[in-house]
C-alpha cells in the first residue's frame, strides 16, 4: 500500500470535522463569549494561553453577604470602546486570590465562578474580577478554562462565533 494515500476503507464517519480536533474543539485567538448566569450577553474575549485564570472587567465593585454567603455586585462595560452601556452583576464569591499581571503588577482580586457560553458550549469557570477600562480586551480567557475543551488556533479570530452579529450580538 503507498503509505501516501488514505487507506480505501476510511470513510466519512471516521474524519475529525474541520472545527475539531478529537474531543476538543479549535477556537480562534479572540472569541465573542457570553455570561447567561450575570447578564452578560455578549463580550469580546482575548484567548490567552499565558494567564492561569480568567480575568472578566469589572468596575464600582461592592461586597455583599445574601443568606450568609459572601457575593458581589460590580458594574462591567462589555463593549469596548462603549462607556455609556452598563450591565450590573451580582455573583457569589468563591475566593479572593494575589493575581500578578503581565506587567509584574501584585493585585487582590474577588474570585467569582460563573456559567460561559462560548460557540455552542456552555460550562462553569473562574474568573477573577478586575478593571480592565484601559485594556483593548474586556476579557481574557485563560487556560485553566480552556484545557481539556479547546485547542487554539493563534491564526483565526472568532472561530466559534462567527455567527454573532458584532454590532448587536444577534445570532444571524
Amino acid at each position: 500500500m503507498n503509505k501516501n494515500r488514505m487507506p480505501e476503507n476510511r470513510t466519512s464517519e471516521n474524519r475529525t470535522p474541520e472545527n475539531r480536533i478529537s474531543d476538543k474543539a479549535i477556537i480562534g485567538w479572540r472569541e465573542w463569549v457570553s455570561f447567561p448566569d450575570i447578564g452578560i450577553d455578549k463580550i469580546k474575549a482575548k484567548v490567552d494561553t499565558g494567564a492561569r485564570t480568567s480575568a472578566l472587567h469589572a468596575f464600582n465593585i461592592e461586597e455583599f453577604s445574601f443568606n450568609g454567603q459572601k457575593m458581589v455586585r460590580f458594574k462591567i462595560h462589555p463593549l469596548q470602546r462603549d462607556n455609556d452601556y452598563i450591565v450590573v452583576c451580582e455573583a457569589a464569591v468563591i475566593d479572593t486570590r494575589e493575581v500578578t499581571d503581565s506587567g509584574g503588577h501584585c493585585e487582590k482580586r474577588f474570585v467569582i465562578e460563573t456559567p460561559i457560553t462560548i460557540g455552542n458550549e456552555t460550562f462553569s469557570i473562574e474568573a477573577t474580577l478586575t478593571d480592565r477600562d484601559t485594556m483593548k480586551f474586556r476579557m481574557l480567557l485563560g487556560r485553566t478554562a480552556l484545557e481539556k475543551r479547546f485547542i487554539v488556533d493563534s491564526s483565526k479570530s472568532y472561530v466559534l462565533s462567527k455567527n454573532i452579529n458584532r454590532k448587536k450580538g444577534i445570532e444571524k
